[in-house]
């Protein structure tokens, strides 16, 4: 049998995880309103624009009616920064367990028919909008243990009208320190998008936060993507 061309793709492997200690993470993002200022790209910023990285607390899901006793994937960190994977309730009782972060949930039961909101604590930290059956949210924190090694960035508008203006600027924040830095800064108009690779990965040591805001001059609605590899540390 002939050999595959893909048994000596390095990225093929990572994803079939056989490369020891190794792991790869893709974090997709859209807002979930046209925006015309400054807001984190996730399909929370109808509500809240920039991220507002709750603190560390038990997830809880109320009500919306459409969508009561079906079952929602909570993916983030623990208290100590640690993955964490629970399932919750919509309507329900509050999880066991506390999130530091939350960053993806989907749908586990049925696609939901109304949006779905995610509280950490008493805050909002992720919201699923009606009919998508999970988050779309281009923030990510490294785990603990784990170095986060940047290999791709991608950002793209939907409107051509107007030709709208937008400036993606990838964040971090190390942990312990209270401000995010900007790594890299790219802008786009007109519906055009933006593809960058990093021939060399940045690197994020264990518990950075990583997002993407973005800035616009006109109405539009903003994605952005990243690619990270996951490296015990």
């Amino acid at each position: 049998m002939a050999k595959s061309r893909y048994l000596d793709d390095q990225n093929i492997d990572i994803a079939r995880g056989i490369v020891l200690g190794t792991s790869h993470i893709n974090k997709f993002g859209f807002t979930g309103a046209d925006i015309n200022g400054t807001c984190t790209v996730w399909d929370g910023n109808a509500t809240t624009a920039i991220y507002p990285y709750p603190a560390a607390g038990v997830v809880q899901i109320p009500a919306n009616t459409t969508d009561d006793g079906e079952e929602v994937e909570i993916q983030g960190l623990d208290a100590n920064y640690n993955p964490l994977v629970v399932t919750v309730t919509i309507a329900g009782a509050a999880s066991t367990e506390t999130f530091s972060r939350i960053f993806r949930a989907r749908m586990v039961s049925t696609p939901n028919g109304a949006n779905v909101v995610i509280n950490q604590g008493a805050a909002l930290a992720a919201t699923i909008l009606a009919g998508n059956g999970q988050t779309l949210m281009a923030v990510y924190t490294v785990p603990a243990g784990k170095k986060g090694y940047l290999k791709k960035l991608h950002g793209s508008s939907d409107k051509s009208t107007g030709n709208p203006s937008v400036k993606f600027k990838l964040f971090v924040r190390e942990f312990g320190k209270s401000v995010f830095n900007l790594k890299g800064q790219f802008g786009t108009a007109g519906g055009n998008q933006f593809d960058y690779d990093y021939p060399i990965p940045l690197v994020f040591d264990e518990k950075t936060d990583i997002k993407v805001d973005v800035v616009t001059n006109a109405s539009t609605g903003v994605g952005a993507i990243f690619d990270l590899v996951l490296v015990d540390d």
